[in-house]
């Protein structure tokens, strides 16, 4: 894998682990009703939606093997410029149903580890 392309797979991985830890062990209710929460999660999907962004346009074979990364860069604007329109209720559903998904993609792509 490329360097620029290895990067970007990183910087994907370190954000999804981010979220990972900073909602360890919350639920919605826990989720919702703390914005500093909220901030942190939501500014970590807009890193991973740049940085696969970026890896589409630098490695379009690779990053056609990430699953649905048109949908991630998609909801990296809508987080960035449709800030007011984010339901909290899709942005908690995706950390809890594709986010582990994404993450273990990243490992096996770094080969750290095996989906």
């Amino acid at each position: 894998m490329p360097l620029e392309s290895k990067k970007h797979v990183e910087d994907i991985r370190q954000a999804a682990e981010c979220i990972l830890r900073f909602t360890a062990g919350k639920g919605f209710e826990q989720y919702s009703s703390d914005t500093l929460l909220q901030s942190g999660v939501e500014r970590q999907f807009e890193i991973i939606g740049e940085a696969l962004n970026r890896l589409a346009k630098a490695d379009p074979a690779l990053a056609s093997h990430i699953s649905e990364y048109r949908r991630i860069v998609a909801f990296r604007n809508i987080l960035i410029h449709g800030y007011d329109a984010v339901d909290e209720r899709v942005v908690w559903d995706i950390v809890q149903r594709d986010l582990p998904t994404l993450h273990k993609q990243m490992v096996v792509l770094l080969g750290q580890g095996e989906a």
